[in-house]
């Protein structure tokens, strides 16, 4: 943070001023003025950023709901079997049930402790993007656009290999397949720029 700190001061796109001891940076005209230069890719990335929260609510909503549901079946089934079991039985049943549910419930809490973490990380990697793309060079931009074209590919990839069966042969042509596509790449594009 401190040596981007520095060459955007060095450059004059911000200043600082020592406050009760602290460094306070704060921008300067010509600061604002790339930032607003540069508003059309932060709303860009404010839009993705959005879009990308919404997404993820509507996942976490659709889980619960699913969860509800699935708790909701179980108590319903459990309750039916006490009716037609004898006593003894049925409670023996609804300790199973209630095992069940609280093993659902731990599984539960433990996805959207994951989820929460995938979620904060995400916002960081925006948020840093955001802070890249708004006072970094053209080369840091370019870096930041190859990441987030890189990230979505991988994505896409996981998607599309969640549900797969994949043998020992399916892995080694996905293998080379990748290998085949690093070398392109680095032959046709990153060799060109140099």
């Amino acid at each position: 943070m401190y040596p981007r700190l520095a060459r955007l001061e060095s450059e004059g796109l911000v200043s600082h001023e020592v406050v009760k001891g602290k460094k306070v940076y704060s921008l300067t005209d010509k600061g604002r003025a790339e930032l607003e230069h540069r508003m059309d890719e932060l709303a860009e990335l404010e839009e993705e950023i959005t879009a990308s929260a919404q997404e993820f609510a509507k996942g976490v909503q659709e889980d619960v709901r699913q969860t509800v549901r699935t708790l909701r079946e179980e108590l319903s089934e459990a309750a039916r079997t006490m009716r037609d079991q004898g006593r003894a039985t049925s409670k023996e049943a609804w300790r199973e049930t209630t095992d069940r549910q609280k093993d659902e419930w731990r599984r539960q809490r433990e996805y959207w402790r994951e989820q929460k973490q995938a979620w904060k990380e995400e916002w960081r990697q925006n948020w840093e993007d955001a802070w890249k793309t708004a006072t970094g060079t053209k080369d840091d931009v370019a870096r930041l656009k190859l990441e987030r074209l890189l990230r979505g590919f991988v994505e896409e990839v996981r998607k599309s290999a969640k549900h797969a069966r994949l043998g020992e042969h399916d892995l080694e042509a996905v293998q080379d397949l990748l290998d085949d596509a690093r070398e392109r790449l680095r032959d046709d594009i990153f060799r060109r720029d140099r």
